[in-house]
């Protein structure tokens, strides 16, 4: 019994681990990827639009106001130079002489004139004549360019205010990962919530594992990304994120921590992305929400602590307790490892049922003998079958 509780003991609070790894994905969802090098800029304007969307707020006001200021300023300068030409600055007090455009008597005047068309704040005391055919041109030109002026810089506005990565603040992760027993079963998990009352529609989560690996032939791939298994073949990656969910990752033999122990696994050197999409209930817009897990950042031999309590009528969540675990009984060793000695044990306990009426003090003296050498390996990874008289009936 005491080597059984040895093999489920939770180990030291602090064991030692490896700091300092540069991020792939921050806790706050950013990418640590800059494009560096890029000869083709002009692709860029290919796709105005998006480009001017995922500019940062300054540079998109600077280029709002400098998109009307411009234009203004332009077909002011065509509206002052229709007049000079036409000799209207000449004629100013002439009452016989009919300009083209009313008491347009200088730049600041066009300049006026210019904001007054494309704006369609209604003339004044400046007002275009009909004896003025280039001007009737330009007044149409203006009238057009100055509407697509305005469905492109308004449109651009209203995608860079109502994007859902705003939402996506309001969707948090713990913390921490922690490894623990499931079912028998040792599980990778962490957790997730939402901080709205309204609620994200077709929630979807994924996980990738983020490490470095060599290839049989000597190549190495630098942030290989491997998918973590949260519940793709049974639908348990899509969610009901009314209120906080533990997302579990079953370390099978599918999974790539299948035979990592505890000691292993605290000197691997990895990230784990995991990444929250869904529709904004309120816009119908698709919203992604991400974060990231060091070494440093999963526990062994924890769980989450719950944070849900029915009330009179109403389950409250309690998001002060959200990132909070406390230590459990977990075996230390390898997912594998506990596979093969929970297999060893059922397989122990099915043959032993008819002989054992008729078992002899030597036999049992000799096979524990026989075990001993395997049972020490074991020992060392923290995973220990039970003792020989818990299987006896």
């Amino acid at each position: 019994m005491a080597q059984e509780n040895a093999a489920f003991s939770p180990g030291p609070e602090e064991p030692p681990r490896r700091r300092g790894r540069q991020r792939y994905v921050e806790k706050d969802g950013r990418c640590n990827v800059q494009q560096g090098n890029v000869r083709e800029t002009y692709r860029y304007l290919t796709d105005l639009f998006t480009t001017l969307v995922d500019l940062q707020w300054r540079l998109s006001l600077l280029f709002f106001v400098l998109a009307y200021a411009l234009t203004w300023l332009f077909f002011g300068a065509i509206w002052w130079l229709i007049a000079y030409g036409r000799g209207d600055l000449e004629h100013l007090e002439d009452t016989a002489w009919t300009p083209c455009v009313n008491n347009l008597n200088g730049f600041v005047a066009a300049f006026l004139f210019s904001i007054e068309t494309e704006t369609t704040i209604g003339y004044g005391h400046r007002v275009i004549t009909d004896q003025c055919p280039e001007g009737i041109v330009l007044l149409l030109l203006q009238a057009i360019l100055g509407s697509m002026v305005n469905a492109f810089m308004v449109g651009c506005m209203f995608v860079k205010i109502s994007q859902p990565n705003k939402r996506a603040a309001t969707l948090v992760f713990s913390s921490h990962a922690v490894v623990s027993l499931r079912d028998g079963r040792l599980c990778l998990m962490f957790r997730v919530g939402d901080l709205r009352s309204s609620h994200i529609v077709e929630a979807s989560i994924r996980a990738k594992l983020i490490r470095s690996r060599q290839t049989l032939e000597g190549e190495f791939i630098p942030l290989h990304q491997t998918d973590l298994s949260v519940g793709f073949d049974t639908g348990d990656d899509r969610l009901f994120l009314v209120s906080p969910l533990v997302i579990s990752h079953e370390i099978d033999a599918a999974s790539p921590f299948w035979e990592a122990s505890r000691r292993a696994m605290e000197r691997d050197d990895f990230e784990i992305v995991v990444i929250l999409e869904g529709m904004v209930e309120a816009t119908g817009m698709t919203c992604q929400a991400r974060s990231s897990y060091l070494v440093d950042e999963v526990l062994w031999g924890h769980r989450f602590t719950s944070v849900l309590t029915l009330e009179d009528g109403f389950y409250e969540v309690d998001y002060a307790s959200f990132h909070q675990t406390f230590e459990v009984p977990t075996p230390s060793c390898s997912a594998r490892e506990l596979a093969e000695a929970a297999a060893r044990l059922d397989a122990h306990l099915y043959w032993s049922i008819p002989s054992r009426l008729d078992e002899k003090v030597e036999e049992e003296g000799a096979a524990e003998g026989a075990g001993g050498e395997a049972e020490a390996d074991k020992e060392q990874n923290g995973c220990l079958p039970p003792p020989e008289s818990e299987s006896k009936v």
